[in-house]
């Protein structure tokens, strides 16, 4: 599950994002942040922090540094 997941994060960033633009408010990027997180802690745990992540990615939030805990 954990590679299929890392696998999907890789093809969405090399065949959509390009076509969505540079809208991440954050660094790293949301997709970035989201496999490095899955990568350290797993499948689930990691998921859920880019989800959270996701949630905190809108105009209202000032964005930044932000790296995996």
């Amino acid at each position: 599950m954990t590679g299929l997941c890392l696998f999907l994060i890789r093809l969405y960033q090399r065949f959509l994002s390009p076509f969505l633009g540079d809208r991440c408010r954050f660094y790293p990027s949301c997709s970035d942040y989201t496999y490095q997180a899955i990568e350290k802690y797993g499948f689930f745990k990691g998921l859920v922090l880019g989800i959270v992540r996701l949630l905190r990615c809108h105009p209202l939030h000032p964005g930044g540094f932000d790296p995996v805990p």
